[in-house]
């Protein structure tokens, strides 16, 4: 998202962040196959703590995207309420009821990125309508 903002010429209009749901990955950087799919599509990248979604969050963010149901049930029990619909899975943006492939089942990092990559341009051009 953050390289896809980047590109559209709008990085100083966003705040982008993540955090994790569950508490199995708090402190890691990003799983080495993740980082070799977005060296080969020349995706920039830091090297990452992951931290853990809090409900003061909610407050602080217009979105709030979930990759799968089963984070998106983590992050409403964790908001407790969202009267805003600012929790959304990330592939409703670009008009699919469902998660996106998880590599950690699949090993498949170029389909994951795949669906990503479509959720993220999707978002980015429902905010730049707004």
């Amino acid at each position: 998202m953050k390289e896809l903002v980047r590109q559209a010429g709008c990085e100083k209009q966003f705040v982008i962040s993540s955090a994790a749901a569950r508490t199995d990955e708090l402190g890691n950087d990003m799983y080495p196959n993740a980082k070799a799919e977005l060296k080969l599509h020349g995706i920039p990248f830091t090297h990452r703590h992951a931290r853990q979604i809090k409900n003061s969050d909610y407050k602080d963010w217009d979105y709030i995207i979930a990759m799968d149901y089963e984070n998106l049930d983590d992050i409403n029990y964790v908001v407790r309420h969202d009267p805003e619909k600012k929790v959304r899975l990330l592939m409703s943006f670009a008009g699919e009821n469902r998660s996106v492939s998880d590599p950690w089942y699949t090993r498949d990092f170029a389909r994951a990125y795949a669906d990503i990559y479509r959720g993220c341009e999707a978002l980015l051009e429902e905010i730049l309508k707004e």
